[in-house]
Protein backbone atom coordinates (compact mmCIF):
# COMPACT_ATOMS: atom_id res chain seq x y z
CA UNK A 1 0.00 0.00 0.00
CA UNK A 2 1.39 3.51 -0.73
CA UNK A 3 0.18 6.60 -0.34
CA UNK A 4 1.17 9.52 -2.46
CA UNK A 5 0.05 13.62 -2.51
CA UNK A 6 0.57 16.41 -5.25
CA UNK A 7 0.20 20.06 -3.16
CA UNK A 8 0.42 21.16 -6.52
CA UNK A 9 -3.31 19.96 -7.50
CA UNK A 10 -4.33 19.02 -3.94
CA UNK A 11 -4.60 15.47 -4.44
CA UNK A 12 -3.61 12.13 -2.35
CA UNK A 13 -4.05 8.82 -4.22
CA UNK A 14 -4.36 5.64 -1.68
CA UNK A 15 -2.70 2.74 -3.81
CA UNK A 16 -3.95 -0.69 -2.48
CA UNK A 17 -2.05 -3.18 -5.62
CA UNK A 18 1.12 -3.04 -7.56
CA UNK A 19 0.92 -1.00 -11.14
CA UNK A 20 -1.64 -2.85 -13.17
CA UNK A 21 -1.69 -1.39 -17.25
CA UNK A 22 -5.01 0.16 -16.87
CA UNK A 23 -7.88 0.92 -14.53
CA UNK A 24 -11.50 2.02 -14.76
CA UNK A 25 -12.30 5.14 -12.35
CA UNK A 26 -15.55 5.25 -11.06
CA UNK A 27 -16.58 9.05 -9.31
CA UNK A 28 -17.95 8.41 -5.89
CA UNK A 29 -18.55 11.74 -5.21
CA UNK A 30 -16.94 15.09 -6.60
CA UNK A 31 -14.51 14.41 -3.85
CA UNK A 32 -13.81 11.08 -4.56
CA UNK A 33 -12.70 8.50 -6.98
CA UNK A 34 -12.28 4.54 -6.75
CA UNK A 35 -9.84 3.00 -9.78
CA UNK A 36 -11.03 -0.30 -10.38
CA UNK A 37 -8.38 -3.20 -11.54
CA UNK A 38 -8.83 -5.28 -14.52
CA UNK A 39 -9.65 -8.17 -11.80
CA UNK A 40 -12.64 -6.32 -10.11
CA UNK A 41 -10.58 -5.40 -7.19
CA UNK A 42 -10.06 -1.91 -6.24
CA UNK A 43 -6.47 -0.56 -7.17
CA UNK A 44 -6.78 2.74 -5.45
CA UNK A 45 -8.44 5.39 -4.03
CA UNK A 46 -7.96 9.11 -5.07
CA UNK A 47 -8.57 12.47 -2.40
CA UNK A 48 -9.71 15.51 -4.10
CA UNK A 49 -9.48 18.30 -2.23
CA UNK A 50 -7.41 15.91 0.16
CA UNK A 51 -6.46 18.58 2.56
CA UNK A 52 -9.57 19.44 3.02
CA UNK A 53 -10.53 15.68 3.36
CA UNK A 54 -7.82 13.94 5.33
CA UNK A 55 -7.12 17.10 7.75
CA UNK A 56 -10.48 17.78 9.39
CA UNK A 57 -10.92 16.02 12.67
CA UNK A 58 -7.60 14.18 12.81
CA UNK A 59 -4.94 17.29 11.80
CA UNK A 60 -4.09 15.38 8.57
CA UNK A 61 -2.59 12.34 10.48
CA UNK A 62 -3.01 8.79 9.50
CA UNK A 63 -4.23 6.21 12.31
CA UNK A 64 -3.39 3.04 12.07
CA UNK A 65 -5.05 0.48 14.76
CA UNK A 66 -4.22 -3.34 14.57
CA UNK A 67 -8.21 -4.23 15.39
CA UNK A 68 -7.07 -7.58 16.98
CA UNK A 69 -4.71 -5.90 19.76
CA UNK A 70 -6.08 -2.89 20.00
CA UNK A 71 -2.41 -1.06 19.35
CA UNK A 72 -2.72 1.92 17.64
CA UNK A 73 0.24 3.90 15.52
CA UNK A 74 -0.23 7.44 14.42
CA UNK A 75 1.60 8.55 11.47
CA UNK A 76 2.02 12.34 10.99
CA UNK A 77 2.36 12.64 7.50
CA UNK A 78 4.63 15.50 7.54
CA UNK A 79 7.19 14.33 9.89
CA UNK A 80 7.73 10.77 11.20
CA UNK A 81 6.07 7.44 12.65
CA UNK A 82 5.21 7.80 16.36
CA UNK A 83 3.61 6.00 18.60
CA UNK A 84 -0.05 7.19 20.12
CA UNK A 85 1.52 6.95 23.31
CA UNK A 86 4.11 9.48 22.34
CA UNK A 87 1.49 12.22 21.26
CA UNK A 88 0.48 14.86 24.22
CA UNK A 89 -1.06 17.60 21.76
CA UNK A 90 -2.18 17.66 17.91
CA UNK A 91 0.69 18.92 16.16
CA UNK A 92 -1.06 21.17 13.92
CA UNK A 93 0.61 20.57 10.84
CA UNK A 94 -1.28 19.69 7.85
CA UNK A 95 -0.98 16.67 4.95
CA UNK A 96 2.74 17.28 3.69
CA UNK A 97 5.18 14.39 2.37
CA UNK A 98 8.63 14.42 3.49
CA UNK A 99 9.73 14.75 0.33
CA UNK A 100 7.54 18.06 -0.55
CA UNK A 101 8.76 19.65 3.59
CA UNK A 102 11.85 19.23 2.79
CA UNK A 103 11.69 21.64 -0.95
CA UNK A 104 9.88 23.81 1.42
CA UNK A 105 6.30 22.97 -0.54
CA UNK A 106 3.94 23.12 2.59
CA UNK A 107 3.31 26.00 5.47
CA UNK A 108 2.48 25.56 8.75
Amino acid sequence: MKITYDPRYNIAYLRLQKKVTEVETIKISDEINIDIAPDGTIYGIELLNANEQIGKEDKGNLLVVNEATGEETEIVLAGRVRARSEISEPCGLSFCPPAALRKGLCTS
